[in-house]
């Protein structure tokens, strides 16, 4: 006998699975690689831009296929939403920044701001400058009566010829500068002419004494960080220090750890968007512990996993004076989450904590909830989407958020909470919280009471501006009492277009079929990933 196969629709995508694409696709365009040296890096403006544009062209050319096999399942439409999506970020890779008003606009109009003590040519149009739009713009720097403390060089592209007029300009202020941003300024350049161009803007700032000093967005690796030596091993007095973006590998870590000589009064500290993975967060770590006055500190998508985010955990034990905590979008786990639950009585401070997407689970997060409940007594932000909570860990997030008086966002989306566990938050909320301005829940296998009883909670807060319950099991006659209990702030919730009334209780069969189109379109569309370098 044939067995009956349950028949799952690929097509058309959520517009939740689409609004995912896109951001992915985004971040595609704004990491360095191979093609960026070539072509040039995009700002996320116009990927953002970008990204929206090919989604929606690729969208209608399979929804146009899709039409002419109503009686499919969509796969087809699928592959060709993929191939779409995928050529079409080649052109726009391949195409580089546009910089429309380059042939309008004179070099001048790149200074964003020029008031004798900042100087920012980062404004539009982006730009690849020669020597003799250097020798424009920087002799503005000489200008008598001038005493320029802040530079930003950001969105402009300076090579080797650009580069050597810059370089005796730069020295000739550099006991004067206190902040240099120097993020994407290589956009466009061979490796070879990169890291010349690094080496000499190196060598000119040598021995200043800076505060803030910002090197993202250039795929340095641990070349580029090493052409930065002269400078990074002067820098005794730093701030700040910024390395966003920057394929900061393990190797490249290291010498970060390795070339900074004291981080006695860093305050910020910032690695997003890196593969530095457990070992280079080990040396990351190094720089933590060293680093007794931090007070902004972000590891978010780093690649870092258990080992890492233990060593990472540890050091920060050393940093009482911490305000905000970004580490979300690693693979952490349990163990990592356990290690820092036993550091966070010690920030006093915290105003802003980000820990969404750890794996933390329910044993984590009971851990993480306990030790934040008794410290942080200034909380504002919340941020434990994407952990795996269930209702059991509820009890004691809820004692938690209530007592967080000041909190203004929670995030507890993309959890396993249902009804038990969203009442509980939402009583926690009742009481107080009078800065409350989001909350969002959605994700979280709820249904009608426990949406009802979140809506009943937050709705009179005085500066709410999002309560998010979409992607649950909300039955329609829930959806009308949550809208009632709205009729007068209708802005304030958010949709409810990917709300399930029928949605089945969560098993694996269930899951698997919820998530078929994302599987399958993401399986699709691995090929858009960018070849990085180290």
């Amino acid at each position: 006998m044939e067995v009956p196969t349950l028949s799952v629709k690929l097509w058309p995508p959520t517009q939740s699975t689409r609004l995912k694409l896109v951001e992915r696709m985004t971040k595609n365009l704004v990491t360095p690689s191979i093609w960026s040296r070539k072509y040039g890096l995009l700002s996320q403006e116009e990927a953002e831009e970008d990204a929206k544009r090919i989604e929606a062209a690729a969208f209608a050319a399979a929804n146009l296929h899709f039409g002419k096999e109503p009686d499919g399942d969509g796969s087809s439409a699928v592959q060709l939403y993929a191939k779409e999506s995928s050529r079409l970020m080649i052109d726009v890779i391949k195409r580089g920044p546009v910089t429309k008003a380059d042939t309008e606009l004179g070099i001048l109009d790149k200074i964003k701001e020029y008031d004798g003590t900042t100087f920012d040519i980062s404004g539009d149009p982006r730009k690849v400058i020669d020597a003799d739009e250097a020798e424009k713009l920087l002799k503005l720097l000489m200008e008598p009566g001038r005493r320029y403390t802040k530079i930003c060089f950001s969105n402009t592209s300076f090579g080797r010829d650009a580069a050597l007029v810059a370089q005796p300009i730069l020295s000739s202020i550099k006991d004067q500068l206190t902040e240099v941003d120097l993020s994407d300024f290589v956009a466009g350049r061979s490796e070879e002419e990169a890291l010349e161009v690094m080496d000499m803007f190196s060598s000119a700032l040598e021995g200043s004494k800076l505060r803030c000093l910002n090197l993202s967005n250039n795929a340095l690796g641990e070349k580029g960080i090493r052409a930065f030596d002269a400078l990074l091993k002067s820098q005794y007095d730093l701030e700040e220090l910024y390395l966003i973006n920057d394929g900061i590998s393990e190797e490249a870590a290291m010498a970060v750890c390795e070339l900074i000589p004291s981080t006695d009064k860093l305050k910020v500290l910032q690695f997003h968007n890196n593969m530095t993975g457990d070992e280079g967060a080990i040396s990351i770590a190094k720089i933590v512990s060293k680093s007794p006055l931090l007070e902004d500190f972000r590891c978010s998508s780093t690649r870092v996993e258990s080992e890492g985010g233990i060593a990472l955990a540890k050091s920060l034990g050393t940093c009482s004076h911490l305000k905000k905590l970004d580490i979300r979008d690693n693979m952490f786990g349990i163990d990592a989450g356990l290690a820092l639950s036993k550091v966070l009585s010690a920030f006093s401070n915290l105003s802003e904590i980000y820990l969404s997407y750890l794996n933390l689970e329910d044993e984590g997060s009971i851990a993480l909830g306990n030790s934040l409940k008794d410290s942080a007594p200034s909380l504002e932000v919340l941020d434990m989407a994407g952990n795996e909570i269930t209702a059991k860990a509820a009890p004691v997030l809820a004692s938690c958020i209530a007592s967080k008086q000041f909190l203004a966002k929670l995030n507890l989306s993309e959890n396993e909470l249902k009804d038990e566990g969203a009442i509980l938050i939402a009583k926690a909320l009742e009481e107080g919280h009078g800065q409350l301005c989001e909350v969002d829940m959605n994700t979280n296998l709820i249904r009608r009471a426990g949406a009802r009883c979140l809506a009943q909670a937050v709705v009179s807060k005085p500066g709410l501006k999002l309560l998010n319950i979409n992607g649950n099991y909300i039955s329609d006659e829930g959806i009308d009492e949550v809208k009632d209990l709205f009729k007068n702030c209708p802005s304030v919730l958010g949709p409810l277009d990917e709300n399930d009334p029928d949605g089945e209780d969560y098993d694996e069969e269930g899951e698997e079929q919820e998530g078929d189109v994302e599987h399958e379109l993401e399986s699709r569309l691995k090929g858009l990933e960018i070849k990085h370098e180290d």
